[in-house]
């Protein structure tokens, strides 16, 4: 079998991309966001934040509807930007969602310890990886309906959540405008509070398009994809704008809750719910945060796997990693992924608090680099290749606001990516630091380069052995010819 089963329905590519989004970005990392950057610099965040991620995932629509692909925006980033472009950004998306998996499995451990805190987090981050690691090894019809139960749960939370939080609001007069109007609000450290918001607010938010990546195995993706893309970002907007709205109207930003990441205890759903469930709110809230982190955890391995697959199955990985097994997985690369979101086990040797620090960091940044492929491969497809197959009347679902919606996504998200800089001077600045925070950028230069020298030496030696230039024997061959990407 060389090619995934297209068994995922509509409902499971939704629920697929929920999963992967709703994790510790707002259960653990909200309340933290408000602290930073104050309830209007948290606020206005995920409210920017909210419209970007609209451009880029009607963008990766248009582009799903046109040509589904496993790939995702791999693989458009291969056919609109460039090879070498498209071979960096493929192995970044990969290292993204690998590391989320040890980032997710860590943050599980330090949530299992609330219930168990004199047993070793290891023993915890062991048994959340095998379990995680046996349903992606069931087919893909199987793992569809875990990811739907257990995203469900997540969702139901938050809807109760966003209830109780207004109903708080209303009869409780302590609670309201006055949190954003005390010293140092609205906006908290100023811009750099602000720029530092914009990383918890892009974990937060990545794995919408995880949607995309589901289409080489879901039915009538050129339909299905589009619309799921939608539903999606419109939920997690409307979760996720309003949880920190409600929160920044329940909690002043100078709550020492605010400041753990890692302890359920202080997160604010607990803290909410405590009040209306009394002491078992922390237990259930538990719960739920456990849920969402092993669901997340669950679909990071899924698509990691599925970036991988597509990888050697375009000849940039190891050809034995596209082998898929008689139940349509590609077992693999599951396999190898799996090798490492098993870094999480290197918590055992530098804590698993600080651990979680350094990978969200980097899982986070990869994000972001992920975002600027997908509105550059979308710019590219409209300027350059749109025009040369008829122009826009072939395209069965069609974005809004280009050029314009391009250029301020590329704009954002780069300075987003130059600002990381910023929230160095809150962390310190050592070189451990400065080489976590840049370590995803650090590593797509060097695949891009050194893809880049090695295509050159190629095509060099190629030129020597025939009289045809290497460029047309490439573009003959069906790639787009590259010398200007």
């Amino acid at each position: 079998m060389s090619q995934l089963s297209r068994r995922l329905e509509a409902r499971h590519t939704n629920m697929i991309a929920l999963g992967g989004s709703i994790g510790t970005g707002i259960f653990l990392a909200s309340g933290y966001s408000i602290f930073v950057g104050g309830p209007g610099g948290a606020l206005f965040a995920y409210i920017i934040m909210a419209i970007i991620v609209y451009f880029l995932m009607t963008g990766l629509a248009e582009m799903s509807a046109y040509k589904p692909s496993t790939g995702s925006f791999c693989d458009y980033s291969t056919m609109y930007v460039g090879k070498s472009f498209g071979f960096a950004m493929g192995y970044n998306y990969w290292i993204s969602w690998a590391t989320n998996i040890a980032a997710e499995i860590s943050a599980s451990a330090l949530v299992l310890s609330y219930w168990f805190p004199g047993v070793n987090s290891i023993i915890f981050s062991v048994a959340i990886f095998l379990t995680i690691l046996l349903v992606n090894l069931f087919a893909v019809r199987i793992y569809g309906e875990v990811e739907y139960v257990l995203s469900i749960t997540k969702v139901g939370t938050i809807i109760v959540f966003l209830v109780i939080g207004v109903i708080s609001i209303f009869h409780q007069p302590h609670f309201g405008t006055g949190n954003w109007s005390i010293s140092g609000a609205p906006f908290h450290n100023g811009w750099i509070g602000f720029v530092s918001v914009f990383l918890f607010v892009g974990m937060a938010f990545q794995g919408t398009e995880l949607v995309a990546v589901a289409s080489g195995e879901t039915k009538n993706p050129a339909v299905t994809i589009p619309k799921s893309i939608g539903m999606v970002f419109w939920r997690l907007s409307i979760f996720y704008v309003l949880s920190i709205a409600l929160i920044s109207l329940l909690m002043p930003y100078n709550d020492p809750h605010l400041i753990s990441q890692t302890n359920v205890a202080m997160s604010p759903y607990t803290l909410l719910f405590k009040q209306y469930i009394g002491k078992y709110a922390a237990d259930i809230t538990n719960l739920v945060i456990l849920v969402a982190l092993i669901s997340a955890a669950n679909a990071s391995m899924y698509s990691a796997a599925r970036i991988m697959w597509f990888l050697a199955q375009s000849n940039q990985a190891p050809k034995k990693l596209s082998f898929i097994n008689k139940h349509g997985i590609p077992i693999n690369a599951l396999w190898f992924t799996a090798i490492v979101g098993a870094l999480v086990f290197i918590s055992s040797v530098i804590g698993n608090g600080v651990f979680f620090s350094y990978i969200i960091q980097i899982s986070s940044l990869s994000g972001f680099i992920v975002w600027l492929g997908i509105a550059l491969s979308h710019y590219k497809f409209r300027k350059n290749y749109l025009p040369k197959i008829g122009g826009e009347s072939v395209l069965t679902y069609k974005a809004k606001f280009y050029p314009y919606a391009q250029i301020i996504s590329i704009a954002i998200v780069s300075l987003v990516i130059l600002g990381q800089f910023m929230t160095i001077n809150i962390q310190g600045r050592s070189f451990l630091n400065i080489l976590v925070t840049y370590a995803s950028v650090i590593c797509v230069v060097l695949i891009y380069f050194g893809h880049k020298f090695y295509s050159m030496r190629r095509n060099h030696n190629f030129c020597q052995s025939v009289s045809t230039p290497a460029w047309k024997y490439f573009s003959n061959a069906g790639y787009i010819d590259e010398r200007g990407s």
